[in-house]
């Protein structure tokens, strides 16, 4: 029962490209954004497209392989666990960021193609 406590499935668009560093030790930390939409009709009948936005951070082996293969824009679903942090910003005021630490991820496709618009 444990492989269902605190798991996040997740399929968007990555909102940023990821940002890698080194760690002491050599260890890899990849932090990025994904984008996921939810689409429905109002009670007017409108189409609304709700954009949530999601912090990711991925380790390891799932850090290389973000760092290699991933970009703004491509499509990917992910896997991991829901986690909380707190930090200090510039003006000393503390907050709590929600981040989904990946333990999974897949390209499900490429970065969305744009028709070139003629001047």
């Amino acid at each position: 029962m444990n492989i269902l406590r605190n798991r996040v499935n997740l399929i968007g668009r990555l909102g940023s490209d990821p940002k890698v560093s080194v760690l002491e030790g050599g260890r890899k930390r990849a932090r990025f954004t994904l984008a996921t939409n939810d689409v429905y009709r109002n009670g007017r009948g409108e189409k609304i497209v709700d954009t949530q936005w999601h912090n990711l951070v991925a380790w390891g082996n799932n850090a290389a392989f973000a760092e290699k293969y991933l970009s703004k824009g491509m499509e990917v679903t992910v896997e991991g666990r829901l986690t909380y942090r707190d930090y200090e910003d510039r003006e000393g005021v503390k907050r709590t960021l929600a981040e989904v630490v990946v333990d999974r991820l897949l390209i499900l496709r490429g970065k969305v193609q744009r028709p070139a618009v003629e001047a």
